[in-house]
């Protein structure tokens, strides 16, 4: 079952404001880059790729659900576009590793890009050939039309802010953090 965020229930009659879902790795570290862009109303940690019932972190490390672990972001297109957002993403993660980010393997962190509209399909597109000049591999990032999607438990959100010496963390966040100030230091709140 799907659960609605309280900030993104509170923005839903806010129109000019889009989402975006994209997963690439550990979420703690596309959560934390993401939740530093200006335009960025809100971030969420989540589970997206199949309909499985009982969406939960154990069940999708086992790399059987079908689930990849996703950000959900809320953002203001007048600020930040989803081609940004889409830059910045092709930048933080390695989008030609399969079921893979550094030590990380499994199904549940494959690169992949969840659309909402027939539009951001176009830009997803788009994006994945831009990229691929960046990189000498072939990219291997899915793009999928959004549909089933969980909030992750409360302990993943905002996981780096809360525990930002952690060992993972401070292994996978802080290299994230500096390619995003290096490349995009314009777009950092």
């Amino acid at each position: 079952m799907s659960i609605a965020h309280p900030i993104t229930t509170q923005y839903h009659h806010a129109p000019q404001f889009e989402r975006a879902t994209l997963g690439g790795g550990c979420f703690w570290c596309i959560e934390a880059v993401f939740t530093s862009l200006k335009g960025v109303i809100d971030v969420e940690s989540g589970y997206a790729g199949s309909d499985y019932p009982h969406a939960n972190y154990q069940a999708v490390c086992t790399g059987k659900t079908g689930l990849a672990e996703v950000v959900q972001i809320l953002f203001d297109p007048s600020i930040i576009s989803y081609e940004q957002l889409l830059a910045v993403f092709f930048t933080v993660h390695n989008p030609t590793t399969l079921n893979q980010q550094g030590a990380d393997k499994g199904t549940q962190y494959r690169s992949v890009i969840f659309t909402h509209s027939a539009e951001q399909a176009a830009m997803a597109r788009a994006a994945v050939s831009h990229a691929q000049q960046d990189w000498d591999a072939p990219i291997v990032t899915q793009i999928e039309t959004f549909n089933h999607y969980t909030r992750a438990e409360d302990e993943h959100q905002e996981y780096f802010a809360q525990h930002p010496f952690q060992g993972y963390c401070q292994a996978t966040i802080p290299p994230k953090l500096a390619k995003l100030r290096a490349q995009y230091n314009s777009l950092l709140k």
